[in-house]
């Protein structure tokens, strides 16, 4: 093995490393979260998805900066996930089309930023949360912006809506902690009407990247719990196992 060969060799070794650790930088990040500043971060989680019905907040009128061509009306517009989307990349993804659509960017370039920076965001004109959300509550959501979302395109396919995750291994997380409340078969939950069923084969199938959201940081407003205590393999393995059970 010449020189050069060991040169290029370690040079690829080193970017690959590189790469790795910067696409994986949330895992981190939230291995040094403890106490209270972990519960923080499990609470911004669910607050992204909906902090109105979490904190019991009664608003009536449409978010001053929805946009106009947007198809939404009163409290659902003042969700952070409504305008960012469940894969937080806004109109760069799921949201880039549908009823959903806005033409608002996402918040992944906010990812592993200062916390101090966003809060300062969220309390601006734009966003309109000062008075409205208690400061406390936009300092958790500010932790999940920094340190808890995922680059979604690295584990869940566009074309097929699929998850890299283990279905064998999820299968023994979702029987183990899920079943008690949505039944062995995903059924006992019937998320919609009698007419028209959604379980979870369903929403997982259809929207990949809320049911994850659910799966790391649970549903406001219920006693779904956080399986953010598992790694993102480990959460991605039960997406998976969601994925093949019964749509119907």
């Amino acid at each position: 093995m010449n020189k050069l060969y060991k040169l290029t060799l370690l040079l690829l070794i080193s970017i690959c490393a590189f790469s790795l650790t910067t696409s994986e930088l949330h895992g981190d990040q939230i291995e040094k979260l403890t106490g209270w500043n972990f519960a923080k971060l499990a609470r911004g989680g669910i607050l992204y998805d909906n902090w109105v019905s979490e904190l019991g907040v009664e608003i009536k009128k449409t978010h001053p900066s929805y946009p106009a061509e947007g198809k939404k009306k009163g409290a659902a517009t003042w969700r952070c996930k409504e305008c960012h989307g469940w894969d937080y990349k806004g109109e760069a993804g799921a949201y880039r089309k549908g009823s959903h659509h806005t033409g608002i960017v996402g918040i992944r370039a906010y990812a592993n930023q200062d916390p101090d920076i966003i809060i300062k965001i969220l309390l601006n004109k734009t966003h309109a949360y000062k008075n409205i959300v208690p400061e406390e509550e936009l300092e958790a959501i500010t932790f999940f912006v920094s340190y808890g979302q995922v680059d979604m395109d690295l584990y869940i396919d566009r074309s097929t809506n699929k998850s890299i995750g283990d279905n064998s291994n999820g299968g023994r997380i979702y029987l183990a902690t899920c079943v008690k409340c949505h039944g062995a078969d995903g059924k006992e939950i019937n998320f919609k009407s009698a007419d028209k069923p959604v379980y979870i084969g369903t929403a997982s199938n259809k929207n990949p990247w809320e049911t994850l959201h659910k799966i790391r940081w649970g549903h406001p407003g219920s006693q779904m719990i956080s399986l953010l205590f598992l790694n993102l393999k480990e959460q991605l393995d039960v997406l998976s196992f969601c994925q093949s059970l019964p749509e119907k």
